[in-house]
C-alpha cells in the first residue's frame, strides 16, 4: 500500500485555493464582529438604577438664583424695627426711648405723629438723645420710617395711622433692551476687602453719625479724634463696629444700626474712614 506524501499540499485544485483564501479574510472578520456585539451590543446603563442614571448625567455645574428680595419701599413697621431700630430703642442706646417705655415716649407722641416722623426721617439731636437720619440706614424710603415710628410709638399708647403703602408700579408692556456688558474695573482702595465699597458702605450708612459727629463718633476725616482710636488697632475697631460699643465719648451701635450689612462690609467702611484720618 502506498503511504501519504507528507509533504504534499492538501489543496489539489485551484478552486480549493481559492476557498481557503476566502476563509482565510472572512473567519477573522466574522469573529470580531460577533465579540464587538457581545461587549457593546447591550444597552448602556441597563443595569444601573434610575437615580444612578440621574446622578452619572448630571451637568457638571448649575445655576442658583437666589430669592428675591421684597421690592424697595415695601417693609413694615415691625420688620424695619427688627433690622434697624432695635438697635438702639431697644437698649436705650443713645437716649433712644426705649421700645414699649410710656414714660419716654409720653413726651414725644405728644409732639405730634408729623414731628417725631420728621425727627426720624431726617435726623434730630436733642438734650435728651440723638436720632440719626433713618436710623442710620439711608436705604430705607420715608414711608418705611414713617410706619416704624407709628409701630413704636404704638407699643407706648399711641393711636397713630401707619402711612399708605405706595401704588404698585405698572406692569411693563415691552421687553426691556438688554443690558450693556459690564467691564470689571479694578478695585480702588476703598475696595480692598472682599469687593466691598467702604465708600459706599459709608455714604449710606455711616454718614448719619460720622459726618456731623454725632453721638460723639469721631467725624470723617478728623484726625486728632481718630487717632486715638485708630491706635487701638484695626481688630478692635472691627469688633466695635460690629458688635457695638459704648464708652465715655460716644456711643457706636451694632453695624452702625442697621444689622443687615455683612461683617465685610462693615470693615470695609472703618477702613475707608480710618485711611481718611491718616
Amino acid at each position: 500500500m502506498k503511504e501519504p506524501d507528507q509533504h504534499s499540499s492538501p489543496i489539489k485544485s485551484p478552486k480549493q485555493l481559492i476557498i481557503v483564501v476566502v476563509l482565510a479574510f472572512v473567519i477573522p472578520v466574522v469573529v470580531i464582529v460577533l465579540v464587538t456585539q457581545l461587549v457593546t451590543g447591550g444597552r448602556y446603563g441597563s443595569n444601573e438604577s434610575d437615580k444612578d442614571v440621574l446622578a452619572r448625567i448630571q451637568a457638571v455645574g448649575h445655576v442658583v438664583i437666589g430669592e428675591a428680595g421684597p421690592p424697595k419701599g415695601t417693609l413694615a413697621g415691625d420688620a424695619v424695627y427688627g433690622q434697624v431700630c432695635k438697635t438702639c430703642h431697644e437698649a436705650g442706646l443713645a437716649g433712644a426711648p426705649k421700645m414699649g417705655d410710656k414714660g419716654a415716649w409720653g413726651p414725644r407722641i405728644a409732639q405730634g405723629q408729623s414731628t417725631v416722623t420728621q425727627h426720624a426721617v431726617a435726623g434730630f439731636q436733642g438734650k435728651t438723645g440723638v436720632m440719626p437720619p433713618k436710623g442710620g440706614n439711608a436705604d430705607l424710603t420715608e414711608n418705611e420710617v414713617a410706619r416704624a415710628v407709628v409701630f413704636m410709638a404704638n407699643q407706648a399708647g399711641a393711636d397713630w395711622k401707619e402711612p399708605a403703602a405706595p401704588a404698585a408700579p405698572p406692569a411693563a408692556t415691552a421687553a426691556a433692551a438688554p443690558a450693556p456688558a459690564q467691564v470689571p474695573t479694578p478695585a480702588t482702595p476703598t475696595q480692598a476687602r472682599g469687593g466691598a465699597d467702604g465708600k459706599k458702605i459709608y455714604d449710606s450708612t455711616c454718614v448719619a453719625c460720622h459726618g456731623a459727629g454725632i453721638a460723639g463718633a469721631p467725624k470723617f476725616g478728623d484726625k486728632s479724634a481718630w487717632s486715638a482710636r485708630i491706635a487701638e488697632g484695626n481688630n478692635t475697631l472691627y469688633a466695635h463696629a460690629i458688635q457695638g460699643f459704648q464708652g465715655k465719648s460716644g456711643v457706636m451701635p451694632p453695624k452702625g444700626g442697621n444689622t443687615t450689612l455683612p461683617d465685610a462690609d462693615v470693615k470695609a467702611a472703618v477702613d475707608y474712614m480710618v485711611s481718611a484720618a491718616k
